[in-house]
């Protein structure tokens, strides 16, 4: 899972925010680390503030509704998906990869946290408070115990937590 949040645990004011909050020095870790697994898979939510597939990697956008999607659909490229994150790993897996980015939202986030799909969190703390807001798994009851790989400086004040999460 990949996120940026600001200081005080938030990761957008409400679920319409646009992500140009984060720094410019999260963005190109976010573009490294999402094309270095080839594939993010993000909610519809998180998909309509983007607003377009982002480039070089597979788009897998999970949605009750993927028939509403059919016209945006570019195979390999934008995909809509409806199932638990299981069949979304199954689907990756007879692909070939052996890899995958999460990268939100909330709800995606829990939904993978509950079924324990999450191995790894790589979490921008940007230098930045908004008080109130979503947190990355809004507000799901979760006890996960993690454990510090690495905290790294990345510029723009920002730092990237990297956690193992203990199973």
């Amino acid at each position: 899972m990949i996120m940026a949040m600001t200081a005080d645990g938030i990761i957008a004011k409400n679920s319409s925010q646009l992500a140009d909050w984060t720094s410019r020095a999260d963005k190109k870790a976010f573009i490294a680390e999402t094309k270095k697994h080839g594939v993010i898979i993000m909610g519809q939510t998180t998909y309509r503030t983007i607003g377009r597939p982002l480039p070089g990697r597979l788009n897998l956008i999970l949605t009750l509704e993927p028939d509403k999607f059919v016209a945006d659909t570019q195979p390999g490229v934008l995909e809509f998906f409806k199932g638990q994150p299981s069949e979304v790993i199954a689907l990756l897996e007879q692909r070939g990869y052996t890899s995958a980015v999460l990268g939100g939202g909330a709800r995606t986030n829990a939904m993978f946290f509950e079924a324990k799909l999450v191995d790894e969190l790589l979490i921008t703390v940007e230098p930045k408070i908004f008080g109130t807001g979503l947190n990355f798994t809004e507000g799901v009851d979760l006890d996960l115990n993690l454990k510090l790989h690495s905290a790294k400086m990345i510029g723009d004040d920002a730092v990237i937590l990297h956690y193992e999460v203990i199973k």
